[in-house]
């Protein structure tokens, strides 16, 4: 019996690795290609695709995916913004990973907020250079503050119990609290009042596109930090980057941003044609802006290939659909 043919999207080094392990029985076609109209037809011949979280499956694209008989779209991620779940719905399954492993995510969010708090971004850059000065390398103790976590979910949940061990004080919001949650849930109005620090950990959805903005950043503590490990589009980055510049805001720890899809993954060093926001974020020495990586690690990477083939296994195997985001 011939194998069933994959076609992977957006294929880099480490996305091989425990996908050529753990996979027995497929034969996998890795693109280094993003899925996009333009390059949908090198799935053909494939009965599923693997995308991730920047490839592009909208209306059209899922059209020809159809066309070229393509029976399932297996992402190898969390999130799902980029699907048109519309143009998707009873003509294709989408299915995702849910959690490949919140500690991943949570444990980066903290090196974050250190990194920015302690300034080892800059000692480190001195050192190197033989300055040992400790002029402008000033932060102040976590003990004691007040964290303001968004979204309780799985990596919401560890990111809170990081912080207790940091003995910080924990205020959360969540539209579906917790039964019998050891921190307190509060209003939205009341988290952004009275937090030092911000952190979102929600999925981003039509309500929580832009949840941070002019009018919730006016509502934050002067000299409040804020965190983003989540998705980019949680941040209108114009209003961030005025409170940045105007002092509303101490710094920013950001893994992702609103238009990052053209840059993040990929070497853009040579790019003379820059996004001016993101170009200006970077910029600022109260900023710490990473590449997407917090899901980054060893762990993360297993288990993404791991659910993803079994996501496969189950619907080729057992005709069910498993992790559907329908």
């Amino acid at each position: 019996m011939e194998s069933i043919r994959l076609a992977f999207f957006d294929t880099k080094p480490y996305d091989r690795v425990w996908f050529d392990q753990l996979n027995t029985h497929y034969t996998i076609k890795y693109f280094e290609h993003k899925l996009n109209e333009d390059s949908v037809s090198l799935a053909r011949g494939c009965r599923a695709v693997i995308p991730f979280v920047n490839d592009t499956l909208n209306a059209a694209v899922i059209d020809a995916l159809c066309a070229e008989g393509v029976e399932m779209i297996a992402m190898r991620c969390a999130g799902y913004n980029n699907v048109d779940r519309h143009a998707a719905k009873n003509r294709i399954p989408v299915v995702r990973v849910p959690g490949y492993s919140p500690y991943a995510v949570a444990e980066f969010t903290a090196g974050l907020l250190l990194t920015l708090n302690r300034k080892i971004h800059k000692a480190y850059a001195r050192t190197r250079d033989f300055n040992f000065s400790l002029n402008g390398l000033v932060g102040f103790d976590l003990h004691g503050r007040t964290v303001g976590v968004i979204g309780t979910g799985k990596i919401g949940q560890i990111f809170i119990r990081i912080c207790k061990g940091f003995g910080m004080n924990v205020l959360a919001y969540d539209p579906y609290p917790l039964e019998n949650a050891d921190f307190s849930y509060v209003s939205l109005e009341e988290l952004l009042q009275k937090s030092d620090i911000i952190s979102l950990h929600c999925p981003l959805t039509e309500q929580t596109k832009h949840i941070i903005n002019q009018d919730s950043i006016a509502q934050m503590k002067d000299g409040a930090i804020l965190l983003n490990t989540s998705r980019g589009m949680l941040v209108e980055s114009e209003a961030l980057l005025e409170a940045l510049k105007n002092g509303k805001l101490a710094g920013a720890g950001l893994d992702v941003y609103e238009e990052e899809t053209e840059f993040f993954f990929e070497d853009r060093s040579d790019m003379v044609k820059r996004d001016t926001i993101l170009s200006l974020l970077v910029s600022m020495p109260n900023v710490v802006l990473t590449s997407h990586q917090a899901f980054l690690t060893t762990e993360a990477l297993h288990n993404i290939a791991k659910v993803t083939l079994e996501n496969l296994d189950a619907f080729f195997q057992n005709g069910q659909v498993q992790n559907s985001i329908q």
